[in-house]
């Protein structure tokens, strides 16, 4: 079994006349493109320790078995915006799971799509920790309850969006949660 320790985050977009060419420029740009990634579901492992992209990259080894968590996009339609978020929820108890979320929606600007896929991800912790809110209030109104519960640490996002090549080339953008051992 594998049990990640160490968790980084990263984003990359990438731009070619090829659909697969451009992802992997998008995977360059992020810094993970020498790995074999295996897409995880959305757990934030207990006891794991957050650190650098750049301390990240480092740890990586050539063509090595990496899972992640990703939000991914792509277009050739000139000028579409899009964009490829992970919101992220950490209890305050370190020893309790908490929650990363994808997101990759069309039209959306950098900051609508990253404040949404934070927020999926502090709803999915706070539901799980039984913190009472009203869902249909907006996501600051809820992140304040959901924060002075005092089970919820922290939440933030990491998000990466373009617009579509003017030219037709396929654009890709990624948003990752990288875990390692």
């Amino acid at each position: 079994m594998f049990k990640p320790t160490k968790i980084f985050f990263t984003k990359g977009v990438g731009r070619h006349k090829d659909y697969l060419q451009s992802f992997e420029l998008a995977l360059r740009g992020a810094g993970i493109e020498k790995c074999n990634l295996v897409m995880v579901s959305s757990i934030y492992p207990a006891g794991c320790r957050r650190i650098t992209k750049n301390q990240g990259v480092k740890l990586i080894e050539p063509g090595s078995i990496t899972f992640c968590v990703m939000a991914r996009n792509f277009t050739n339609e000139p000028n579409r915006l899009i964009a490829s978020s992970i919101g992220v929820a950490l209890p305050s108890d370190d020893s309790h799971y908490g929650y990363i979320s994808e997101h990759h929606p069309y039209g959306q600007t950098e900051k609508v799509s990253g404040e949404y896929a934070e927020d999926l991800a502090a709803t999915m912790l706070a539901t799980t920790l039984g913190v009472e809110f009203n869902p249909e209030t907006a996501w600051n109104e809820r992140e304040n309850v959901y924060k002075s519960s005092n089970k919820i640490f922290k939440s933030f996002n990491i998000t990466q969006s373009a617009e579509g090549d003017k030219n037709g080339l396929w654009t890709t953008t990624i948003a990752c949660a990288v875990m390692l051992p």
